[in-house]
């Protein structure tokens, strides 16, 4: 396993070793953990305040929300939000909320508008936050309007996402959160001058974590996915950097077996793989050959046992894929048929499984192999946020009792 940024062909080369000599990067040891960190209210609560209330994660694409007014609506794990965008081209994401008595400002999921008014007394707020109308003021009294604005949760653009720290009192830095590595590794793909395809959510009785833990994992391929996912890319093969909090990694396709015996040169095998990048703490970004795909995974703001997945298909604009319009479409919506698919008939049932499980009262203990390398990177920086500094690095040097 390596922490430095190596020449993508160069990494490439390493898992086509692996594939050689039917090996992978492996982590330094293998860890245990217990059903509990996925049922337990008392976790869900930690995690809900200390990860999602106190770091980055991402919302939407920018492409999403693409005009002056634009608006979508969100649950996140302590929040319900409004996310719209500003005149000046920037982002905002507010608290969904009216500041007089509480009612849900908007209930739409997304679309558009000039200002944001409350269906129980028409108090009503600009697209910027601030308290525009209160109705019948002359007899309702006098207020400080600059007081009572939408509440506002801090949020930045970046590589072409919208990031959200889910508590009013935060502050976001999303370049000092992602560390050198794996900003400068985003910033090269041109995610911001791409658009989403397709997004969608779907609410699953499944543990948040548990969800994440799939879409980081290359050992279940040949197993849970045969006639699908499997035909495509290898199991268990894996050429690894772990940057802290995040990581990446590259799997081959099996596009790439004829250079299993025969040396490529300098032919790039970019084509023959896939490269996975895992944005603490809840998304999975895959980088395809000529797209990408965007999971990410929030926890129910209170029930340890549910949880919201969204997935995002990120293309080319139709203008600079040398396509007409028509073809552009058909084929993206063929790819997006394709991944909903495997998702609903494969992924969440084995998912739902896997929650059941573990609400068995003596699941015992369970283990995370050597081969799971990004899983164990997840659970230990998950540790590292919820756990006290002293846990934390101990469980960090290998002293976790938990195996």
């Amino acid at each position: 396993m390596t922490s430095s940024i190596a020449p993508r062909e160069t990494r490439i080369r390493r898992a086509l070793d692996h594939l050689r000599n039917e090996t992978t990067d492996e982590y330094d040891r293998i860890t245990g953990f217990r059903a509990t960190d996925f049922t337990d209210p008392v976790i869900a609560a930690r995690e809900r305040d200390l990860v999602f209330g106190r770091v980055p994660s991402i919302v939407a694409h920018s492409s999403e929300l693409p005009k002056a007014g634009d608006f979508m609506t969100l649950q996140l794990p302590r929040n319900k939000v409004i996310i719209v965008r500003q005149r000046d081209g920037g982002s905002k994401v507010f608290v969904n909320l009216c500041r007089h008595r509480g009612a849900l400002l908007e209930e739409q999921e997304k679309g558009r508008c000039r200002l944001f008014s409350c269906g129980y007394h028409r108090w009503s707020y600009d697209t910027n936050g601030e308290l525009r109308t209160v109705t019948r003021g002359s007899t309702f009294g006098e207020i400080d309007r600059s007081r009572y604005g939408l509440i506002e949760l801090p949020s930045q653009e970046r590589h072409g996402f919208i990031w959200v720290v889910d508590d009013a009192d935060a502050t976001i830095d999303v370049a000092d959160w992602l560390g050198p590595e794996m900003d400068d590794a985003l910033s090269q793909y041109g995610l911001q001058d791409m658009v989403a395809f397709q997004a969608e959510g779907f609410d699953e009785p499944v543990n948040w974590k548990i969800m994440q833990d799939a879409f980081l994992d290359g050992y279940h391929i040949q197993y849970a996915h045969p006639n699908t996912a499997a035909k495509h890319v290898h199991t268990n093969v894996q050429a690894f950097e772990d940057w802290g909090r995040h990581c990446r990694f590259i799997a081959p396709r099996k596009t790439i077996d004829r250079w299993i015996d025969e040396d490529p040169g300098d032919l790039s095998l970019a084509k023959h793989v896939i490269e996975t990048h895992f944005l603490m703490p809840n998304s999975t970004l895959l980088r395809q050959p000529d797209h990408f795909q965007l999971l990410t995974f929030r926890p129910h703001p209170k029930d340890p046992g549910w949880s919201r997945m969204e997935m995002r298909l990120i293309v080319p604009r139709c203008e600079v894929s040398g396509m007409d319009e028509g073809t552009w479409s058909k084929i993206w919506a063929k790819n997006w048929k394709i991944l909903l698919a495997v998702l609903h008939e494969e992924d969440f049932p084995l998912l739902r499984g896997s929650q059941a499980g573990m609400e068995s009262a003596s699941a015992g203990p369970m283990l995370l192999g050597r081969n799971e390398v990004a899983n164990h990177v997840f659970h230990r920086e998950l540790h590292r946020l919820v756990s006290p500094a002293d846990e934390a690095d101990r469980a960090v040097d290998g002293a976790d009792d938990r195996c």
